[in-house]
């Protein structure tokens, strides 16, 4: 009996250790995170204010997802299809129309998941998980929002008087990926959602297949190694200043020094001591918990926190070709010389 008791202690011990036992695992010891993964999904990173809930039921999310909107179109819209906009007898769009110019995509191109994210098994109805409401916690609600919609409409509809090359955002220009892909912070976009990870004892290289975007993350020993590796503050890349470390199983991506340019559209520039802390914790052979805590005193009112999964894929990672065939910006300088020319405002 005193020899049954530890086995039944050690079997009920090992019956409720975490699947995280079973992952694979580099050569090191550590959870082999390489791969292709995608964090492709209907869920909003900001929940509709009438949906009171994080987490629904399968028959609600599907609910939810075929009345989502891609695009500003229902899912189910018939017109949203590759019989409704790549038909070439259905004519030119209305001249004048304000679509935000999203009515180039049709289904070919907008790949942005089929369903609602589902985290640890349940259906989430947004990313952002705290504040509990689901909702951005800016510390002016109703201005900021309003800034960053007109910022957007702008953005989107090319009405922003651009006279010269730097002036369009980062992601027209075709130098990081819009929708805040590659992060710090990596949210999902209407396509290119696929994420290619690199991992050796001493790096994590994240490629982010839109607009080639390329992570590249030191692991450091310790915490206290890893903040004091922190780049010269002159040194700062487009996706700010990374370092990383194992805590246990989760490694942990700190990032700093994020460039203020990198504010949406319409939205004052980022707190300089902005920060986002990231958590990848492989929970199964084919899916990691991500999750992110951003901080800013100067956007948010309090620290808000996004969780989703990150799922293995087999899809091929493709190019994003941005700037091939691109001739918007060039047109745009050629529009405001002439404007200069024969004298008249923009």
């Amino acid at each position: 009996m005193r020899l049954l008791k530890p086995a039944l202690a050690a079997l009920a011990i090992a019956m409720s250790t975490p699947a995280l036992a079973q992952v694979p695992r580099a050569p090191d010891g550590k959870p082999d995170l390489n791969g292709a993964w995608s964090n492709a999904s209907l869920t909003p990173l900001a929940r509709d204010p009438k949906q009171t809930s994080l987490v629904v039921t399968e028959a609600e999310a599907t609910k939810i997802a075929k009345g989502t909107a891609l695009a500003g179109i229902a899912a189910d819209d018939p017109e949203f299809s590759n019989a409704g906009y790549s038909d070439p007898n259905k004519g030119a769009p209305e001249k004048g129309g304000d679509d935000f110019g999203l009515k180039g995509y049709d289904k070919f191109w907008v790949a942005p998941g089929e369903k609602l994210a589902i985290v640890k098994g349940e259906y989430r109805t947004s990313n952002i998980v705290e504040p509990a409401n689901g909702q951005l916690p800016f510390k002016d609600p109703v201005g900021q929002a309003k800034r960053a919609m007109e910022g957007f409409r702008v953005y989107m509809t090319g009405n922003a008087p651009y006279e010269g090359p730097e002036e369009p955002t980062l992601s027209e220009r075709c130098l990081i990926g819009f929708g805040q892909t590659g992060g710090p912070g990596m949210l999902s976009v209407l396509y290119n959602n696929n994420y290619q990870f690199v991992q050796t004892p001493t790096h994590m290289m994240i490629l982010v297949e839109m607009a080639h975007d390329a992570r590249i993350v030191p692991i450091f020993k310790t915490a206290e190694e890893a903040r004091k590796g922190h780049k010269p503050a002159a040194i700062k890349p487009w996706l700010g200043d990374t370092v990383g470390w194992w805590d246990g199983d989760t490694l942990v991506v700190v990032t700093t020094q994020i460039r203020p340019q990198l504010s949406p559209p319409g939205m004052p520039a980022f707190d300089q001591q902005r920060r986002v802390t990231e958590r990848f914790s492989l929970i199964a052979p084919d899916e990691i918990s991500y999750d992110y805590v951003l901080e800013d005193s100067a956007l948010l009112a309090e620290p808000m926190r996004v969780q989703y999964a990150l799922r293995r894929t087999d899809h091929a990672m493709f190019e994003s070709a941005c700037h091939e065939g691109n001739y918007s910006i060039g047109g745009m300088m050629l529009g405001a010389r002439l404007t200069e020319n024969v004298g008249k405002a923009n």
